[in-house]
């Protein structure tokens, strides 16, 4: 039978995804997805050998546990045996390795299947696979060394490439910096500073902001960007700007006597201070954000990257690798009125900080730390709480009542108290990994059988309705209009 696609990587291109993934079985065949299938492999097997010479051990974790707020919505099952209560599937592995280490398994590894029920967005899947890893009696520095060493073997024996040191970045700088917490170091570009100065020229903008709380007024300054950058790029920027919550984007160039249209008369009667603060040149553009710190960076953050690639900043060829550490504890939620964890509830705080549980939450480091490649976030991870009263406070930072965090992790509680040892692991992202080594954007591409960004297989034409009788053992009925059911 004349198939409905070729099987072709040069007609690819002239073929929808969705009549590609129609059509899986017929779009596998094309050498290039044969190839990412057998890099995943070889990735696997390096992941396999290389911990197992490390004494790590393979266990297998539960895909039928109880529902706990992880983070993103989970997927639940019902439960035919117990009517009226429901299994969920796991978002992670996370309290079960943890309990492997209270139970004496000093070295855990698992290749596992992770679900998470969250909203379409292009770079997700519901159902994702991690590379997970526990160690006990580790600090940070143990784990980040044994994870490095993987990177470092990962790509020399699939690339050829000599990954060499990682630095480390705090959290802190990243932002500061980069406008995010996983910096693309393949270009430069860093964001300046303008707190010195800001308030003193008399731009209601940059007063405005700075009347916020935690206020930020920063620069991206672009070399030769007078000549080179457009008005039409720049409205392109204005409106990016704008998609993340800035007001407009404030713009000036430098010429030899000061500066030139945008907001250049407030600037001029400081020229001299202004430029020397900017470390900026005649010819350079520059372009500001002010607002809240999270807005501020988050555009400015967003432009830098959008910089990047539109004037051909970034080698596509380079490989650059960074550590992130020192992350806050938590994030204020002002709608909820309570802490959000910035990694995750299990994560404990940095040796000394433990007192700022009580008097100064936003204020604790966590001694969690991410992996970032070429401004992917690869791996995170971090030293766990392994004391029951601290876990206990956490919980109650966010939100968790004491009878609320008994029926959730009660069992995580209970085995606290019989002693744990200090540990801490990391998690990688198999699918994200594979897309940085093969080279493509697309994370349906390392996926042998993905679902479309909505959640769906055109394949085997998943979600699909069952039987009322399948329903009615489960003591479950669908409200959903009769088309939608």
């Amino acid at each position: 039978k004349t198939p409905p696609i070729l099987p072709d990587d040069h007609a690819a291109d002239k073929i929808s995804e969705d009549k590609r993934l129609e059509n899986r079985y017929i779009d596998l065949r094309r050498p290039s997805m044969q190839k990412i299938l057998q890099t995943r492999s070889q990735v696997t097997r390096i992941v396999r050998d290389h911990f197992g010479n490390e004494g790590f051990l393979e266990v297998e974790t539960p895909f039928l546990i109880k529902s706990s707020p992880e983070g993103a919505r989970d997927f639940i099952v019902p439960s035919r045996q117990y009517p009226g209560q429901w299994y969920a599937l796991p978002q992670s592995p996370q309290i079960f390795k943890q309990i492997l280490m209270i139970s004496g398994c000093d070295r855990y590894l698992q290749i596992v299947r992770c679900f998470r029920d969250e909203d379409p967005r292009a770079d997700r899947q519901a159902e994702f696979t991690q590379v997970d890893l526990e160690m006990s009696f580790v600090d940070r520095e143990d784990v980040m060394d044994i994870m490095g060493s993987f990177a470092t073997r990962l790509w020399q024996e699939i690339l050829g490439v000599d990954i060499g040191d990682i630095p480390r970045m705090s959290w802190h700088d990243a932002m500061e910096d980069y406008g995010i917490d996983r910096p693309d170091l393949r270009f430069d570009l860093k964001l300046v500073d303008c707190g010195d100065w800001a308030g003193d020229i008399g731009f209601r903008v940059f007063d405005d902001a700075l009347a916020k709380p935690n206020p930020r007024v920063k620069a991206i300054v672009i070399p030769g960007g007078a000549e080179k950058i457009t008005r039409k790029q720049i409205d392109e920027l204005d409106a990016l700007a704008k998609q993340f919550g800035a007001g407009g984007l404030p713009v000036t160039k430098v010429t030899a006597d000061g500066f030139a249209t945008g907001i250049a008369k407030f600037l001029a009667p400081h020229a001299d201070r202004v430029r020397e603060a900017l470390g900026a040149k005649e010819g350079d553009l520059v372009l500001f954000a002010a607002d809240t710190f999270d807005t501020c960076l988050k555009v400015m953050g967003e432009l830098r990257l959008k910089l990047g690639r539109d004037l051909g900043l970034i080698d596509d060829a380079a490989w650059n690798f960074l550590w992130v550490v020192d992350f806050p504890m938590f994030e204020r939620d002002e709608d909820a009125g309570r802490w959000k964890a910035i990694h995750h509830p299990f994560t404990s705080p940095m040796p000394g900080e433990e007192s700022k549980l009580e008097t100064a939450p936003g204020d604790c480091i966590s001694a969690g730390y991410d992996l970032v490649c070429n401004g992917s976030e690869i791996a995170g991870g971090s030293v766990r709480i392994h004391d029951q009263a601290i876990q206990a406070k956490v919980f109650e930072l966010l939100g968790l009542d004491g009878g609320t965090a008994k029926e959730k992790f009660g069992f995580l509680l209970d085995a606290l108290q019989y002693g744990a040892p200090p540990h801490g692991g990391m998690a990688f992202g198999l699918d994200r990994l594979v897309m940085l080594l093969v080279g493509t954007n697309n994370i349906r591409d390392v996926i042998a059988f993905p679902k479309t960004q909505t959640g769906q297989d055109l394949m085997s034409n998943a979600p699909g309705p069952v039987d009322v009788e399948q329903l009615e053992e489960l003591f479950v009925a669908s409200t959903a209009p009769e088309e939608e059911a």
